[in-house]
């Protein structure tokens, strides 16, 4: 199993429609026994809350459903658990180095980086802007995505766990 956490600042926008956009594309690729994905806010304002109401309407138009997710805050336990941990910007990039033990410096990483053909350097937050900042979210995240499931889908079966 491989697991990887998005994560982005209050768990309510990006993080959550990365999670439910690579959870479908593991699904549609045959990934889904090998790929766990999950979510998380570095500073979970409205933990155990659901996702931005804005978010889940532009996702469920795309057929993503967000519904059944919930906001949590990224915890230390994560660091151990994820094999591979996934910022939506560098803000909580560096926030999540802060947090993180040295020697799992390894495992982080932006999520954007697996769409390069975007030239984007960042998913930005779209909290405070209108309908098609959500939207531009989740063209990124879905490039981003396919890019996620080629690698996994390169990746040896049988690992050994850290």
């Amino acid at each position: 199993m491989y697991r990887v956490l998005f994560v982005c600042m209050g768990n309510i926008c990006r993080s959550p429609a990365a999670e439910a956009i690579v959870r479908s594309l593991a699904e549609k690729a045959g990934l889904s026994r090998f790929l766990e994905v999950d979510s998380a806010g570095t500073h979970a304002y409205d933990e155990g809350g659901r996702p931005d109401s804005r978010m889940r309407k532009a996702a469920a138009k795309r057929a993503y459903d967000l519904d059944g997710l919930r906001s949590r805050r990224l915890g230390k336990e994560d660091f151990l658990r994820f094999d591979q941990i996934l910022a939506m910007d560098r803000q909580n990039l560096e926030y999540m180095r802060d947090m993180c033990p040295p020697e799992m410096h390894d495992k982080l990483g932006l999520f954007i980086d697996f769409a390069a053909e975007t030239g984007e350097e960042e998913i930005p937050d779209p909290y405070y802007g209108n309908a098609e900042g959500f939207e531009r979210v989740l063209d990124l995240c879905e490039a981003a995505g396919r890019g996620l499931i080629d690698a996994v889908a390169a990746l040896p079966r049988e690992r050994p766990r850290r």
